[in-house]
């Protein structure tokens, strides 16, 4: 998308993506190797039953929706930040990932008027609709 066909309030969804097993295993044996991202038997045995995916991982998951509905073709170049992120619930081997990005603001830098700023929300959910992540996020673009 275009900076310009960005309003507030506009909702962009994107999805299904399934996270396996293997796959959350691969990413945090090398990004986050902590023994309930990476140890099944004993994240059986821990606080969610379960092996669980990174939170960093589960933010990747969430790029990788986004991208092809809202970013690929834009004039996006990079993005100063976030305002928060969470992971209320976690993701769990198999489950079905959606997205729902909610844009909050979206206007003309004062100071810079080639650039474009957008701030919006992002929200992961699972199958069964609980919310695995929430973050606020700005983005840039070049209006030159």
């Amino acid at each position: 998308m275009k900076f310009a066909e960005f309003y507030n309030g506009q909702v962009i969804e994107a999805g299904l993506y399934k996270v396996s097993e293997e796959e959350i295993l691969q990413f945090a044996k090398a990004y986050d190797p902590q023994w309930f991202h990476t140890d099944v038997e004993a994240s059986q045995h821990g606080r969610f039953g379960t092996l669980i995916a990174s939170g960093w991982h589960t933010c990747g998951i969430a790029m990788k929706l986004l991208v092809p509905v809202a970013l690929a073709g834009s004039e996006s170049f990079a993005s100063p930040g976030l305002k928060y992120v969470k992971w209320p619930n976690p993701v769990r081997p198999n489950d079905e990932l959606s997205l729902q990005a909610t844009v909050v603001d979206v206007r003309r830098s004062s100071s810079r008027p080639t650039m474009g700023i957008l701030h919006w929300r992002w929200q992961l959910f699972n199958q069964d609709g609980a919310e695995v992540l929430d973050l606020e996020a700005t983005s840039l673009f070049d209006l030159s």
